[in-house]
């Protein structure tokens, strides 16, 4: 286990916004193809099959999904995955936003009868005829259901709240931070069946978990209320297409908007199906990829962990003429670690799961002791 090195070799695996890269010095080294690159920045790449080189310590996400990266892998080869939480959520708010006026006004639907009339005579006296058959409500006064009230869901329910909408929050997670940011007119609840009973909209801003897979199904759309309206820009696996389906033939779901189109959504007559436009904008693009760098460079250069996915977050000044050991570990092994460093000016530890992180500041860095310990998965020394 080597001690860090001064200058970084950066492997990209998708084309990474020139914002992202500008943030990194002189002392990294950025290619699309490298035999042992320190970190890997990526964007949409699957690195499931990929070998992972002996020299990676870092992948850096441009994005909050990470089910592109195997994480699992990573963590136990010592290699510390970064997403980045928030860097989009504008982008995808102002999407949100997009999808209620989508599945309100019959837009869609008008704009594909009004290109339908090209080529034919009397168009306007034809528009003001047909007009009536594209007639939707406002947003106005309706109630919208947020599920999952973190960076993006709270964005939506305040620009909600803004355009008059009243708003029901959801979070078994809510944060400190995220209810601070929260307009004090949303009404949060602790019970998820409130967000279907009430609302006449629900927009779901989860990840993707076991727990959470088809949390949209026959079940909780039986507790909606009728014509009820789901928008789905978060993840495909949130929302059981063919319940939704189901309550559309019914009229138990007025309409469906999700930005996952796939063979079950595409086509279906008050289903809204987009390309994954969420992030996509330039200003998301850079914002990820700004971030990412930012926290591979801090990891790389200080030791520190902010936003990680498999491992804790640690992070501390570094000790003014000291030098900094870092410890990625399994979590069982996290007093065995501490135990094996001594004269520390300033000491650290967290786990997460089954994994821990350590940092200490010592005046001299003498590693063989930590590197026996049973259960040490990487030891870096930061000069």
């Amino acid at each position: 286990m080597k001690g860090d090195n001064k200058m970084y070799n950066v492997l990209t695996l998708n084309k990474i916004s020139k914002v992202g890269l500008s943030k990194l010095t002189d002392n990294y080294n950025v290619a699309d193809e490298m035999a042992n690159p320190d970190a890997i920045l990526l964007r949409s790449f699957k690195m499931h099959d990929m070998e992972l080189p002996d020299s990676l310590k870092a992948v850096a996400r441009c994005g909050a999904g990470v089910n592109n990266i195997p994480l699992d892998k990573c963590a136990d080869k010592g290699i510390v995955v970064f997403n980045t939480p928030g860097a989009n959520a504008n982008a995808v708010k102002e999407l949100v936003l997009t999808g209620l006026l989508l599945t309100s006004r019959n837009i869609v639907g008008a704009y594909k009868w009004a290109q339908g009339l090209l080529g034919e005579e009397g168009i306007a006296a034809k528009v003001e005829k047909g007009k009536a058959n594209f007639a939707g409500p406002e947003i106005k006064g309706k109630t919208l259901g947020v599920v999952g009230l973190g960076a993006i869901g709270v964005l939506v329910a305040n620009a909600a709240v803004a355009l008059g909408m009243k708003v029901v929050g959801y979070d078994p997670y809510f944060s400190i931070k995220n209810a601070l940011a929260l307009d004090s007119s949303v009404k949060f609840t602790p019970n998820l069946d409130d967000i279907y009973a009430e609302s006449d909209y629900i927009t779901v801003h989860v990840p993707a978990t076991p727990e959470t897979t088809n949390m949209i199904n026959s079940e909780s759309l039986a507790k909606c209320k009728d014509g009820v309206r789901i928008l789905n820009f978060a993840r495909n696996e949130l929302v059981d297409a063919d319940a939704v389906k189901a309550g559309l033939e019914r009229g138990k779901v007025s309409y469906y908007a999700t930005d996952f189109p796939n063979e079950n959504t595409v086509g279906v007559e008050g289903i809204i199906t987009l390309p994954h436009l969420g992030a996509s904008t330039p200003e998301a693009e850079d914002n990820c990829a700004a971030m990412a760098a930012e926290e591979m460079m801090e990891y790389l250069e200080k030791g520190n962990i902010v936003n990680s996915v498999n491992y804790p977050a640690v992070s501390a000044p570094m000790v003014e003429g000291c030098e900094r050991i870092c410890v990625l570990s399994k979590a069982e092994s996290m007093d065995d670690v501490k135990n094996a460093i001594s004269g520390a000016c300033q000491f650290n530890a967290k786990t997460r799961g089954n994994y821990g992180y350590t940092i200490a500041d010592v005046k001299s860095a003498d590693t063989a002791k930590v590197e026996a310990v049973d259960g040490v998965l990487g030891v870096r020394v930061i000069k």
